[in-house]
């Protein structure tokens, strides 16, 4: 009787993906989990369409390019008829991304970049975010055509500033010293996008950390400047900090806060990952705190692990 209710309690996961040795690599990862099962593993959607049916699974992980039926015509399909939360497989590529981003917009909860090089050695050194990733997802609250929302969303405020108060949507004239700054990971792109869009074009600076791996930042950023009245852009180290801007981390990059005389700049650095994370919100939420102090305000959106949690006490 116990090892059937451990069994029930276990997280049920279906991959989906064309390579057999995908297949295998995240079978083996996820089995490995003592809290989730892959129960099924198909290569193309038209199987995953007919063990979704049999089987029921709790959460997808789905590839991008697959024969018989594409992957974001098939995500479309499921978030329409049947919506299960979905974390995406996709190539760290620039097209790649592109279709990663549209995947989210479609009601994908996250994605897995996989390497197109060493994709044994590069899947097997992800295992532990992938199980993360496929656990937030698992906790998704889905609706037809995508998530309503991921996890608890929590309000932080850096420095001084008060814990929970609200980013106001809308502003008077503000001074140059005002920050907003954000950090988020899984489910986090679709959050930031809603809130940027409800920006004015005269809003303070915006710094965002975003858990994201190098190619995919520059297409996030492109696609949100196309949405917002703010200008939208990946962090550049040395320029300056200007209202009406938002500062995005560039993958594998950590995104800090400089100052240069009495102007904010933006510092990129290769250091070590903080918290299993490059770029972590904790390295930005902490250069803020310490210059800015009570001029910013934080917002922890969306998390992975404890990235973050420190500076919210």
């Amino acid at each position: 009787m116990g090892a059937r209710e451990d069994t029930v309690a276990k997280t049920r996961v279906v991959v989906v993906d064309d390579s057999a040795l995908v297949r295998s690599l995240l079978t083996e990862i996820i089995n490995r989990q003592p809290d989730m099962q892959c129960v099924g593993a198909a290569s193309d959607p038209f199987a995953a369409r007919e063990m979704i049916r049999t089987l029921n699974p709790d959460v997808l992980t789905l590839d991008i390019e697959m024969p018989k039926m594409d992957g974001l015509d098939f995500l479309e399909r499921l978030m329409r008829l049947r919506p299960t939360p979905v974390v995406m497989v996709s190539t760290l590529t620039e097209r790649g991304a592109e279709v990663t981003l549209r995947a989210l917009e479609l009601g994908a909860v996250d994605f897995i970049a996989k390497p197109k090089l060493g994709i044994a050695a590069g899947i097997g050194a992800l295992g532990q975010d992938i199980c993360e990733k496929i656990r937030i997802a698992s906790r998704a609250r889905m609706r037809r055509q995508g998530v309503t929302s991921v996890a608890p969303i929590a309000s932080a405020a850096t420095g001084t500033g008060t814990v929970g108060k609200p980013v106001p949507t809308s502003f008077s004239r503000v001074s140059t010293e005002k920050l907003i700054v954000i950090g988020a990971s899984t489910g986090g792109t679709e959050a930031i996008r809603e809130m940027l869009q409800q920006l004015p074009a005269d809003s303070p600076a915006v710094l965002i950390t975003q858990h994201m791996p190098a190619g995919f930042t520059r297409s996030f950023a492109a696609r949100l400047h196309g949405l917002c009245r703010i200008t939208v852009s990946e962090a550049v180290d040395g320029e300056r900090v200007l209202p009406g801007h938002a500062y995005i981390a560039p993958g594998d990059r950590h995104l800090r806060l400089a100052k240069s005389g009495a102007n904010y700049q933006i510092a990129i650095d290769t250091g070590a990952p903080v918290n299993r994370h490059r770029p972590s919100v904790e390295v930005l939420f902490k250069s803020v705190a310490a210059l800015a102090g009570p001029n910013a305000i934080g917002v922890m959106m969306t998390g992975m692990g404890n990235d973050g949690g420190r500076c919210s006490r």
